[in-house]
């Protein structure tokens, strides 16, 4: 039996030293004294079937061994922990952590900004295509086929005069009031095209965000206190709006609105044209013939419409100069 203790007693040492190294004193103590295949706990279990003279010899060296080994387990634990705070282990093999290199783009950061407004009042926020035909880019938004509006259109034909690029999100909503039915209210962002001439506000490739209502009872008022809430949560209060008269086909009456420059402070300035306003949005009470040609019967529905210049509220809100460097792959938006 002596030498059986002497055995564990030596082996516990050696695995002692290698535990200081790795920290598996967990392991260690199973090791040990596990119920079952516990060293110590083995010898533990050969004392009933002793003597009694050779209980009272080797009874107290293996309880003293039991103390002993318990003790080191859990002083070497504890100093094992101290080490690890005062000097943390480094893994060399480890991979380094990634560093963070780019942001999201302060379009895709103002996008997200608005869904989460028109979403907290309601809307759903939907999608359409940016290849689009003559039915939903002009002719259901009451722009009839030669009409002397749709000059005001500087189209991207792929196939003249049916297939373009949608030249407004406005398509998106003639499809929604062809294929929803009342009580509507969405909301949506997208890439509209047209044939610009580049400068500091406008450009052939821009955003807008459009958003639609239609229910029983809407009015001007409804569509007039939606901006300005949407102003004000946006800008922060921050901001000072004016509503004009301004003719749209789709809409009557129609609505422009203006923001002060925040770049210039209502001064003047490249972007604003040295007017101090920027116009950022049009919008509308939704024309009852628009209506009438989506299957809605504006007799019973009234609704208003509306379509933001994307980009223009991205710069007044992160003070960008130029239209044309929210695309060009400026690294400081990407």
């Amino acid at each position: 039996m002596i030498s059986k203790i002497e055995e564990v007693r030596n082996l516990f040492e050696g695995d002692l030293i290698q535990a200081a190294k790795t920290g598996a004193y967990d392991d260690l103590y199973l090791k040990y004294f596990s119920r079952l295949q516990g060293l110590t706990t083995l010898l533990l279990k050969e004392l009933p079937g002793l003597n009694e003279e050779a209980k009272k010899t080797y009874g107290p060296l293996i309880n003293s061994l039991q103390v002993a080994q318990k003790n080191a387990i859990e002083q070497g634990k504890l100093a094992y922990e101290q080490q690890l705070q005062n000097n943390p282990l480094i893994d060399l093999t480890l991979p380094q952590s990634p560093k963070s290199t780019g942001m999201l783009h302060p379009v895709t950061q103002t996008i997200r900004e608005m869904n989460a407004f028109f979403r907290y009042y309601g809307y759903s926020i939907v999608e359409g295509p940016e290849i689009e035909n003559a039915e939903y880019n002009f002719r259901k938004l009451n722009l009839p086929e030669g009409h002397p509006a749709t000059d005001l259109q500087d189209t991207l034909f792929i196939k003249s005069p049916d297939l373009m690029l949608r030249t407004h999100t406005s398509s998106v909503e003639a499809r929604v009031l062809s294929s929803q039915k009342p009580p509507i209210r969405v909301a949506f962002p997208g890439r509209c095209y047209r044939n610009e001439t580049p400068n500091a506000s406008n450009g052939s490739f821009f955003y807008q965000y459009q958003g639609v209502v239609v229910d029983k009872g809407i009015t001007i008022q409804n569509l007039m206190s939606t901006l300005e809430e949407f102003h004000k949560h946006l800008f922060v209060d921050a901001i000072e709006l004016r509503f004009r008269y301004k003719y749209y086909p789709e809409v009557s009456p129609g609505l422009g609105t203006d923001i002060r420059c925040q770049l210039c402070a209502g001064k003047g300035c490249e972007v604003c044209k040295y007017r101090g306003w920027l116009e950022v949005l049009g919008s509308g009470m939704i024309h009852h013939n628009t209506l009438k040609m989506c299957g809605i019967d504006p007799n019973v529905y009234t609704g208003f419409a509306f379509g933001m210049g994307l980009d223009r509220l991205v710069m007044s809100k992160f003070g960008i100069t130029s239209q044309k460097s929210l695309y060009d792959g400026s690294l400081a938006y990407i």
